[in-house]
């Protein structure tokens, strides 16, 4: 028959001392307190693995871990015993998950997730995403476990971005996130995707264009243009009159090499690859863009040419010519201008369309296939490059004449 063990007392276990040598005061069940002698009290609980040999857990010092504290401890064990799993086993097993759990942070998922998405992004989109976590979110929660983030957590974070008047990327951030946190549990990394659910949480973005002066706001901009109050560099004044004249995308515009224009012909060929929609994964765009040069525009380009016709790029970074200028250049030039909230790169293409049909009276077919928007026909987009090229040309002159001849007549 088994030894009967009378358990032991909150006294017996508080009252035991020390002795010459280690001694243990059994509990029943194989729980034990083994007393030092040096005094320290520590439980332990005696059992037999699955393979029969002998084993022993820790459960710590008392009176940290009281009697009763360390009875549950036991009778946790047991029931692991009883279910075949090792309880030494089963300890080192969860206290592995939960350095894998620590290790595994927003931000290491994230900057995962971002490298898998390369391969799918245009650049400026990979720079931007990754560029919105590291001001916004990584501060906030980047360095906890993904598992631990909880709503409350993430709606700080998302908060202090709306905080400054930010809510369309306060919306954009969440988006994110959710995404982050879907790829963690697709990767078997649990979390409760705090982010997934917010539907009522942030205030609401309002959807709008991009901001445009009209025809009617064209004088004011350019009598500031000629007087240059802001006091933009040369190259940086010749960008924006091509974005009047020209209305590429400012991308398309500041990233544009020497080698794609030929001054002495006064041709330039966008290739595709660098159109908005040569840049995407799935059925790109491969036709090249045939931008169509009045004659101020090729005046102003050979004029840009004698101050950075020694850089490979047409608008070189003032830091570092063998970069581009920035895109945020274009921005803060119409923020000095006193354009701010008014006025974007995108804005000149919305001004060009609206006032040359209205004010000039071309198709809008014309119009836009100079913007370089999409055709959903392909028949039809192969028409209007055959057909419109030179419709195009006489009115990208006319677009240049009719903004000289309101430059005259302020």
């Amino acid at each position: 028959m088994p030894k009967i063990v009378t358990p032991l007392t909150d006294t017996q276990v508080k009252n035991a001392k020390s002795k010459e040598k280690p001694y243990k005061l059994f509990d029943g069940g194989g729980l034990y307190l083994e007393v030092t002698t040096s005094g320290g009290k520590l439980w332990r609980m005696k059992y037999r693995k699955l393979d029969g040999k002998e084993n022993r857990l820790a459960f710590g010092a008392y009176p940290e871990v009281t009697l009763s504290d360390a009875r549950t401890k036991r009778a946790e064990a047991r029931k692991l015993i009883s279910d075949g799993i090792d309880p030494s086993q089963d300890r080192k097993d969860k206290n592995l998950s939960n350095r894998q759990a620590a290790a595994n942070t927003f931000e290491k998922l994230a900057r995962e997730w971002h490298t898998n998405k390369l391969g799918s992004w245009r650049e400026s989109t990979a720079r931007d995403t990754l560029r919105r976590l590291e001001l916004d979110i990584f501060p906030e929660i980047g360095s906890f476990p993904i598992g631990s983030i909880t709503h409350q957590q993430m709606i700080a974070a998302l908060r202090k971005i709306e905080a400054r008047g930010a809510h369309e990327v306060a919306h954009r951030v969440k988006a994110t996130c959710a995404r982050v946190f879907t790829y963690a549990n697709q990767q078997g990394i649990e979390n409760r995707n705090p982010a997934a659910d917010m539907r009522d949480v942030l205030k609401p973005s309002k959807a709008g264009h991009f901001a445009a002066i009209t025809a009617d706001e064209l004088p004011a901009f350019l009598a500031a243009m000629e007087t240059n109050d802001a006091r933009l560099f040369k190259p940086t004044r010749i960008a924006i009159r091509l974005m009047l004249l020209i209305f590429l995308r400012t991308s398309e515009l500041i990233e544009t090499p020497w080698d794609e224009i030929d001054l002495e012909k006064g041709e330039w060929v966008v290739p595709w690859h660098r159109m908005k929609r040569g840049k995407l994964t799935i059925n790109p765009d491969t036709s090249d863009h045939h931008v169509c040069l009045s004659r101020q525009a090729l005046e102003l380009l050979r004029e840009l040419h004698s101050l950075t016709g020694g850089s490979g790029f047409v608008f070189p970074n003032q830091r570092d010519a063998r970069k581009p200028m920035s895109n945020g250049a274009i921005l803060m030039a119409l923020k000095r201008m006193g354009y701010q909230n008014k006025m974007t790169g995108h804005g000149f293409r919305a001004l060009a369309m609206s006032t040359i049909k209205e004010r000039l009276g071309y198709r809008h077919e014309v119009v836009d296939r100079q913007l370089a928007h999409a055709q959903k026909d392909k028949v039809v987009s192969a028409y209007d490059r055959a057909q419109f090229l030179m419709e195009r040309k006489t009115m990208m002159q006319d677009w240049a004449d009719y903004i000289d001849e309101i430059r005259r007549s302020e």
